[in-house]
């Protein structure tokens, strides 16, 4: 199944390409993606950007929610909270679904490090527009 999602999600280009975030588990409303930690995703004080972190939450959000339906939902509004700085080499975002409507859905992301550091919390609003 993960082959599957990877393909679907393939043309993701900027968390895929750009970001370098994969698919570690996903099942309908849940999902778990992972980013290896590169200079290129650090800010000035040597810790990850804040851009990088909303990504990757961004992208287990939208595997989670779109993954096995046909439905198309977008992100109508994101509120991230970063916690503390990873201090770790990997992030891992687990997104899980918290309720689902018809039209709507609410999510909530948590991005640790492998370490176990809770990096950052993010809540999103989903709308189905297909």
């Amino acid at each position: 199944m993960l082959k599957k999602l990877n393909e679907k999600f393939r043309s993701d280009c900027f968390a895929t390409e750009t970001l370098g975030a994969v698919i570690r588990d996903a099942e309908p409303g849940r999902a778990v993606c992972a980013l290896a930690l590169r200079p290129c995703h650090m800010n000035a004080n040597g810790a990850p950007m804040g851009g990088a972190i909303f990504t990757l939450a961004d992208f287990a959000y939208a595997v989670a929610s779109n993954g096995f339906t046909d439905r198309i939902i977008v992100s109508q509004q994101v509120s991230i909270t970063f916690l503390a700085p990873a201090r770790g080499t990997e992030l891992l975002a687990e997104a899980k679904c918290l309720k689902s409507g018809r039209t709507t859905c609410l999510y909530a992301v948590e991005v640790r490090d492998e370490l176990g550091t809770y990096v950052a919390h993010a809540t999103v609003n989903g709308f189905t527009v297909k």
